[in-house]
């Protein structure tokens, strides 16, 4: 999902939020599992002092795979890789931004995929692997997908709505497959069945098949306060395999 905005945040507060806080996507920090994942990074800090616009996944060692609804208006774009990024000190990579020109808010086929062709390729990270064409459609209910991002880490919520809160930290959680069709992957990410997942900031993240380090969707939105489901974009469709075709060698 994509960071929370004012207007977001307004429409937070209008629907009066009250609970506890709680650690919404139920998982922790990466550390080094998943160094191929990294974050979008703002043109200028957001007003709570962190940087991460989106989150993405190296596919190769000059592609930088994301969503398209992350688009900042820019040609030239920065990302890091860094676990725990700061300003100023961590390791960044400039590219080109290209989204996906048929992207779109279809239901059945958004088409929300991007890339980043960095200047420069990335050394000593492996890039994570795409699906084969249809090969998802083996996925059952239950299956494990393992979710990795940059986004919100905990939600507090009160009388006069909800704040999320960010750490600039790469986190990681694990979900399980509750539903399926043609363009879309729903992951359970309630902590209370023990699953974990997403929020924004997320967005363009990888979804890993269980434990391998294949992309199976790429994270587009969910619940409004990041709780129940995490729904990711296919990567094994005919749609988003010919637009990232153009840029890497396809499995």
């Amino acid at each position: 999902m994509k960071r929370l905005v004012a207007a977001a945040a307004a429409a937070v507060a209008a629907l009066g939020i009250t609970g506890v806080a709680v650690a919404i996507t139920n998982g922790g920090p990466d550390g080094n599992g998943h160094p191929e994942v990294g974050a979008l990074l703002a043109p200028h800090a957001f007003s709570d002092g962190t940087w991460e616009e989106c989150s993405g996944t190296l596919i190769s060692p000059t592609v930088f795979l994301t969503a398209a609804h992350c688009d900042e208006g820019l040609s030239r774009v920065t990302v890091t890789f860094a676990s725990q990024y700061v300003a100023g000190k961590s390791t960044t990579y400039t590219g080109t931004w290209h989204a996906d020109p048929n992207y779109n808010q279809a239901q059945n086929d958004p088409q929300d995929v991007a890339v980043v062709v960095l200047d420069k390729a990335v050394k000593g990270i492996a890039p994570a692997r795409l699906p084969a064409a249809g090969s998802l459609d083996s996925l059952r209910v239950g299956d494990k997908i393992v979710s990795v991002g940059y986004g919100a880490q905990s939600v507090t919520m009160g009388a006069g709505g909800a704040d999320f809160h960010y750490a600039d930290i790469r986190y990681v959680a694990v979900g399980s497959v509750s539903a399926m069709n043609a363009a879309w992957i729903r992951a359970s990410m309630n902590p209370s069945t023990g699953d974990g997942g997403t929020c924004y900031g997320d967005s363009g993240g990888p979804n890993f098949l269980g434990d391998t380090n294949i992309v199976a969707g790429t994270t587009i939105t969910g619940d409004f306060v990041c709780r129940a489901t995490n729904v990711d974009y296919r990567m094994d469709t005919e749609s988003a395999r010919s637009f990232l075709g153009q840029y890497v060698t396809l499995p």
